[in-house]
């Protein structure tokens, strides 16, 4: 009797679903997690297009799930398993909104929730205030300095800089910030954004550019109507999640901030600790316009103008979030300190915890810390012709190559046939056929060796001449190049008067 088959085998791949940097990304409508024997099952996609993923508890590699999207279902017992592997979970709406956040479970420490909410009134939120918008303007400068090669702006930056010293108030602080910030993305309002040619006539003309970060349709940066400031726009997103994660995981409360005002849709103190590290996202999308383009099928407009980000792009900008968890991390842990300080503490307080940079352990092992140096995931190289993936170094495809160097070398002959034309060509024209007329009507034939005649030319000359270099036969009878050319392959028969010099070069 045959055996029946009583449970399904999957078939099982080597390649890991989760991206090398930890983060795995879900897209789309009826998005799904739930547990099946100990795996934790994905499912995303739209309509027919899904994907499926299957992950066991040892050996994932997952260290953040980023879910886009509103439409699916996240049983408890998936929450239960993300949670035991300390896995977040970031969950944005399709517009690029942080809906929630979750992360692993820490004791809160309600000292420093008291300290944190009493910071406006001790005055410790002015002076984190000031070093955070700081370390935002210095790093604005150099941005501008370095990359966008404007000595002028980043100085007007770093005068604004400096009057932070004297602020004495969060109004004065986002007032200087406003002015630094205008002058800042004023110089990426012109920046070029370039798309293949085969999307050209596709593309809106107002995405061609950087544009203004306002938005026209909210008079803020929410709703940006191009690509350029969708990008930002999500990655500010995500980075803000990875925020809130690092703020609840050091005891603090990530709705009571220090320079935002207190607001119910938003989480203030995250936006806070935003600040520093929203130049390094401007850099990355900056390296990303100056030097990359972009597909028009990653984008698509909504019918009030709004420009989103289509699913398998906002994937792979996802792939960045542990780089900005990173880069908050220190900021954050500065930040408990700084609250930390007004503390009543008993003898045995040690201060808020550094579990995001590990701080204290080395300190305790003597290791001396080196920041990580970041690898950002490398955009995809697209043909600049048809939008073809190539691969990095090209700049084109295969076909596009050629069609461009074909239309190179019609570019330089149609150069030559105009430069030909010009009176000082014709001049040069005339001068070499009167030389050349002044010499043949100066030779004289006898000269000619009576050995040398058309049949030893044709025989035993011409097929000798293949094995000499084009400027030797020019020098050797003072003729043009391309002329030397077509007597070497036979295509022009010199003038008598040159045989002998040419049966002197072939040693006959």
């Amino acid at each position: 009797m045959a055996a029946t088959k009583t449970v399904p085998q999957l078939l099982q791949s080597h390649k890991s679903v989760v991206s090398r940097t930890g983060v795995l990304t879900l897209s789309g409508y009826g998005i799904h997690a739930q547990v099946d024997r100990g795996h934790l099952c994905l499912e995303d996609g739209i309509a027919s297009d899904r994907r499926f993923f299957r992950l066991p508890r040892v050996g994932h590699g997952l260290k953040r799930l980023v879910i886009i999207g509103a439409d699916g279902i996240i049983s408890l017992a998936a929450l239960r398993w993300l949670a035991d592997q300390d896995v977040a979970v970031s969950v944005l709406e399709r517009n690029g909104k942080v809906l929630f956040v979750t992360g692993p479970v820490y004791p809160s420490d309600a000292r420093l929730r008291r300290s944190q909410a009493l910071a406006i009134q001790s005055g410790v939120a002015l002076e984190i205030a000031r070093e955070l918008v700081g370390q935002k303007l210095d790093a604005q400068a150099q941005l501008v300095r370095e990359k966008l090669l404007d000595d002028a702006t980043a100085r007007t930056i770093a005068e604004f800089r400096k009057e932070l010293a004297t602020a004495d108030s969060s109004e004065s602080i986002r007032l200087l910030e406003s002015q630094a910030a205008r002058a800042y993305w004023s110089r990426f309002a012109n920046l070029t954004v370039n798309f293949p040619k085969s999307d050209l006539p596709r593309v809106p003309r107002h995405w061609s550019v950087f544009g203004s970060r306002i938005s026209v349709l909210t008079g803020s940066p929410r709703l940006a109507t191009n690509p350029a400031n969708a990008i930002l726009n999500y990655l500010y997103a995500v980075s803000e999640s990875m925020t809130r994660s690092s703020i609840a995981s050091l005891g603090m409360d990530p709705g009571m901030g220090v320079l935002h005002a207190d607001a119910s849709v938003r989480d203030s103190l995250a936006c806070d600790l935003q600040e520093p590290i929203r130049v390094k996202i401007d850099a990355y999308v900056l390296d990303w316009i100056l030097h990359e383009t972009f597909r028009r099928d990653w984008f698509f407009e909504d019918r009030n103008g709004n420009c989103r980000l289509m699913g398998t792009f906002a994937i792979r900008l996802s792939e960045t979030a542990l780089i900005w968890a990173r880069a908050v991390a220190p900021v954050a842990e500065w930040v408990a300190r700084k609250f930390a300080a007004n503390i009543s503490k008993p003898s045995r307080y040690a201060g808020p915890p550094t579990r995001l940079t590990q701080t204290r352990k080395r300190i305790a092992k003597g290791v001396v810390y080196h920041p990580p140096v970041d690898k950002f995931p490398a955009p995809e190289k697209v043909c600049r012709g048809c939008g073809k993936s190539v691969a990095r170094g090209s700049q084109n495809c295969a076909e596009c190559a050629l069609a461009v160097s074909r239309a190179n070398l019609r570019q330089v002959a149609q150069e030559g046939r105009i430069a030909a034309q010009t009176s000082e060509a014709q001049a040069r024209r005339s001068a070499t056929k009167h030389r050349h007329d002044a010499a043949r009507s100066a030779w004289d034939p006898s000269t000619l060796p009576t050995w040398l005649n058309e049949e030893v030319y044709r025989g035993q000359v011409l097929p000798r001449l293949p094995k000499m270099s084009v400027p030797i036969i020019a020098a050797a009878i003072g003729v043009s190049l391309p002329y030397a050319t077509e007597i070497r392959s036979g295509k022009r028969r010199p003038h008598r008067r040159h045989w002998h010099a040419l049966a002197q070069l072939t040693r006959l």
